[in-house]
């Protein structure tokens, strides 16, 4: 991925002083490192300040960084389970810890049983009790366990009620009033089911009622004079708090679901999709739209599912959205059928999936106003153009374009190349290469023949198969040649045979092998080489060469290696094939010892010592 407009500088000036969590990419777009952040504005800027003494292995991560991206969260404990979620997911080369989930202590309340505990769980069992959280404090768990013990009195031992009841004296937590002593039958099950059912509305959010009474027996604790207990309120107010930021970012159902939110301004728009997969948020993704007219939010959520999800891979058993929108049901049915399962649009209204939606929509307003110029920047660079190629060429119509190119070396293993852009944006997925079967020697137009008849044949034939998943189906708007009249004849004859109509464009060189024009229906079309159209035209025109080059740079690479191991005794067929898929290159098997060798499935002893002697 190419990231020529990213500009780090202008980047960071644009950073955001909330916590959340960063990502930095590498040379080919990977994610290199994942990090967290109270202030997201001051940890990022340190990577990049020379001044900053930051290590030996950081200081060689930065030199690798071509763009950063992040994601916005409500607090540090919410970006640390963000980032441990993302460190698992994409596993980063620079990132040396990954913590483990049973870092993550849960609340557990015993409701199956008679007389209900609650407990600090370290994982989330299978039975009938009800979990909350993962939290990231398991000390913020403990003291939010003992203040529930000490509003609503319910007990902590583990005795078996009501089989033990009476058996024993009541324990200290009753003489210090945080249990009502059901061991002593001193209060009825239905009592103390309601306490119990208060602790679940608090668990499940409902703070507000608790924090009110503790800020107000601190206050009133300082009024008395009493500040011994009012510092233990306020500590006690500070844990209700701490655990109050419960993690959106993790869901303990383990379920799949994408999160969508839209931000709007003017004819702009941005949609923020986050990737919640088996309960982990592992990623996030926004989407540049443009508004055709007074659309609501609604509207704009609607157009992007439907076209997004008529596209995309793997459908989510669940959306989340932020607003309710107008087809839902039909929309249900449609991925339903598309995923093979049930698939739902909910709208949550409360809870931690109301505030992930929150979240996403925060995020998308935040890349609305800082990114708003890269993105525009970007759509001129593929959208825009493929606007500028297609009214160039006087075409209707222009959203697919493939390039061919040949490469070989005095003829040596001819090879063929096809790549794919769509909506100006590389196609990885549906690039081609072919291995020039009917012609020897240098004869790059035999060659292109071979390569554009064997292309569109095996097209056609899935297009009558009724192959909607196969590799040639889907033909281009545009085809694109790596040369002028001659090359561009080759393709228009190639398709008059096959009774195909496709526009085709050579891309015309100079003396220097710079692209100065296109060829275009028997005229060379001059093109500005400022605009976005011409730099496309050298991306496309670039990266099919450089697709061929590197298949016939590995074809030769193997034929090299091939016929030296032609001439290693005792190495027939199978174990030439076996010493090629397990090692790299020539190197690396005459670096290997015997012992290497004969690990191989089909080498023995002796056919190992002769491998090892032919290049010692």
């Amino acid at each position: 991925m190419e990231n020529t407009d990213f500009n780090i500088q202008e980047e960071l000036k644009k950073l955001p002083g909330k916590p959340g969590v960063y990502l930095m990419h590498g040379e080919k777009d990977e994610i290199i490192y994942v990090g967290k952040a109270v202030s997201l504005k001051n940890r990022v800027r340190q990577y990049f300040q020379a001044s900053r003494s930051k290590g030996v292995k950081i200081d060689q991560m930065v030199t690798h960084i071509t763009r950063f991206e992040y994601i916005v969260t409500d607090s540090e404990l919410e970006a640390l389970v963000l980032e441990c979620n993302l460190i698992k997911e994409h596993r980063p080369k620079y990132n040396t810890m990954l913590m483990d989930d049973k870092a993550y202590p849960f609340i557990k309340v015993t409701v199956d049983e008679p007389f209900p505990r609650v407990l600090l769980a370290r994982r989330m069992a299978k039975d009938r009790a009800k979990y909350f959280g993962p939290y990231t404090s398991a000390g913020a768990v403990r003291d939010t366990i003992e203040l529930i013990r000490k509003i609503y009195k319910v007990r902590s031992c583990s005795r078996r009620l009501p089989r033990d009841t009476g058996k024993e004296r009541p324990c200290l937590n009753y003489h210090i009033h945080q249990c009502n002593a059901p061991c002593q039958g001193y209060v009825s099950q239905e009592e103390y089911r309601k306490s119990i059912d208060e602790v679940l509305r608090f668990l499940s959010g409902n703070y507000d009622s608790v924090l009110g009474e503790l800020e107000e027996k601190m206050m009133q604790a300082s009024e008395d004079m009493e500040f011994e207990k009012a510092i233990e309120y306020r500590e006690l107010l500070g844990s209700v708090k701490k655990i109050a930021q419960k993690q959106k970012i993790t869901d303990t159902a383990g379920s799949d679901r994408d999160v969508l939110a839209a931000a709007v301004d003017g004819e702009d728009a941005v949609v923020q999709v986050f990737f919640i997969r088996g309960g982990r948020l592992i990623g996030r993704d926004h989407f540049y739209l443009r508004r055709s007219g007074a659309e609501t939010t609604g509207e704009i959520l609607s157009s992007f599912v439907k076209q997004f999800y008529a596209g995309t891979p793997y459908i989510p058993a669940e959306l989340m959205l932020q607003e309710e929108i107008e087809d839902g049901e039909v929309l249900e049915e449609w991925l339903t059928q598309r995923r093979g399962h049930r698939v739902r649009i909910r709208v949550p209204r409360k809870g931690s999936k109301e505030k992930l939606v929150e979240l996403a929509q925060k995020n998308a307003a935040l890349v609305l106003s800082t990114d708003r110029e890269r993105l525009k920047r970007e759509e001129g660079r593929t959208i825009g153009a493929v606007k500028e190629i297609a009214r160039l060429l006087g075409l209707a119509k222009l959203d697919r374009m493939e390039a061919y190119d040949i490469s070989n070396i005095s003829g040596f293993a001819s090879v063929g190349s096809m790549v794919v852009y769509e909506k100006g944006k590389p196609k990885r997925s549906d690039y081609r290469k072919f291995r020039i079967r009917s012609v020897q020697g240098p004869d790059d137009y035999a060659s292109m023949e071979e390569v554009l008849t064997r292309r569109f044949r095996h097209g056609m034939e899935e297009q009558e198969a009724g192959k909607e998943n196969g590799s040639f189906h889907v033909f281009p708007d545009l085809i694109l040649m790596d040369g002028g009249k001659g090359q561009v004849n080759i393709a228009l004859q190639v398709l008059a045979d096959l009774h195909l109509d496709i526009p085709v464009c050579g891309m015309v060189k100079d003396d220097n092998h710079r692209t100065r024009g296109l060829y275009y229906r028997n005229e060379e079309i001059p093109i500005d080489r400022n605009s976005e159209g011409f730099k496309l035209i050298t991306r496309i025109q670039d990266e099919a060469h450089r697709f061929a080059i590197e298949f016939h740079r590995k074809l030769r690479s193997r034929e090299q290696v091939h016929s030296i191991l032609d001439d290693i005794p005792g190495v027939g067929p199978a174990r030439r094939k076996d010493l090629m898929k397990h090692f790299a290159s020539l190197d690396e098997i005459r670096a290997a010892e015997v012992e290497d060798l004969k690990k191989l499935p089909s080498m023995n002893e002796k056919s190992a010592q002769e491998v090892y002697k032919f290049f010692h």
